[in-house]
């Protein structure tokens, strides 16, 4: 929006030098019978037009200038709705599937990013479904679930918590994963 309001700004100023120029123009054309008056300077014409198309071209420009703000001002508007637009279902699917043949041994190294994983991947997966054309109803048993290990989790996601509910985290997700195979239209 700055940057649209400078080269709106910056058109008009341009606008208004080239008005200036234009009344410049008319008045060096002033003569008397006798031609200008000993206290005008002569200026030639060819020095008037070439200020009149000067000023008209930087017009364009400001213009040119401005569209092109505007342009990119458009295009940012559009990115930033695409980021904020809900993911899909099947990404979000796609991202807990990726989970299924891994598991950890609790207190293990990889075991903290594991179950965080899967823990954002339900999170992803419920946003998607909350989001979905279809309507949360559509997606009630697997919303169920995921509420109900919100509910266990009591908002901490810290990872002793995690290894703490470790079966109710993996078996949400497989439970999920196994409502989602008996809805297939719902990921491809």
């Amino acid at each position: 929006m700055f940057i649209r309001t400078n080269a709106r700004g910056a058109a008009k100023a341009v606008a208004a030098a080239a008005v200036l120029g234009a009344f410049l123009v008319g008045c060096t054309s002033v003569s008397t019978s006798q031609g200008p008056g000993g206290d005008v300077p002569y200026v030639d014409p060819s020095v008037n037009a070439s200020v009149a198309a000067k000023a008209a071209d930087d017009a364009v420009a400001a213009q040119s200038a401005s569209d092109e703000a505007s342009a990119e001002a458009e295009a940012e508007a559009a990115a930033e709705a695409a980021r904020n637009r809900p993911e899909a279902v099947r990404d979000a699917f796609a991202g807990l599937q990726a989970t299924l043949n891994d598991n950890c041994t609790p207190g293990s190294a990889n075991c903290a990013y594991f179950l965080g994983r899967v823990n954002d991947e339900l999170a992803r997966l419920d946003k998607a479904m909350k989001a979905d054309a279809q309507g949360p109803g559509h997606f009630k048993e697997p919303l169920a679930r995921i509420s109900a290990l919100r509910e266990t989790l009591k908002g901490d996601t810290s990872t002793a918590n995690l290894e703490k509910h470790r079966s109710e985290l993996i078996g949400t997700r497989d439970r999920i994963n196994t409502w989602m195979q008996g809805h297939p239209e719902d990921y491809r």
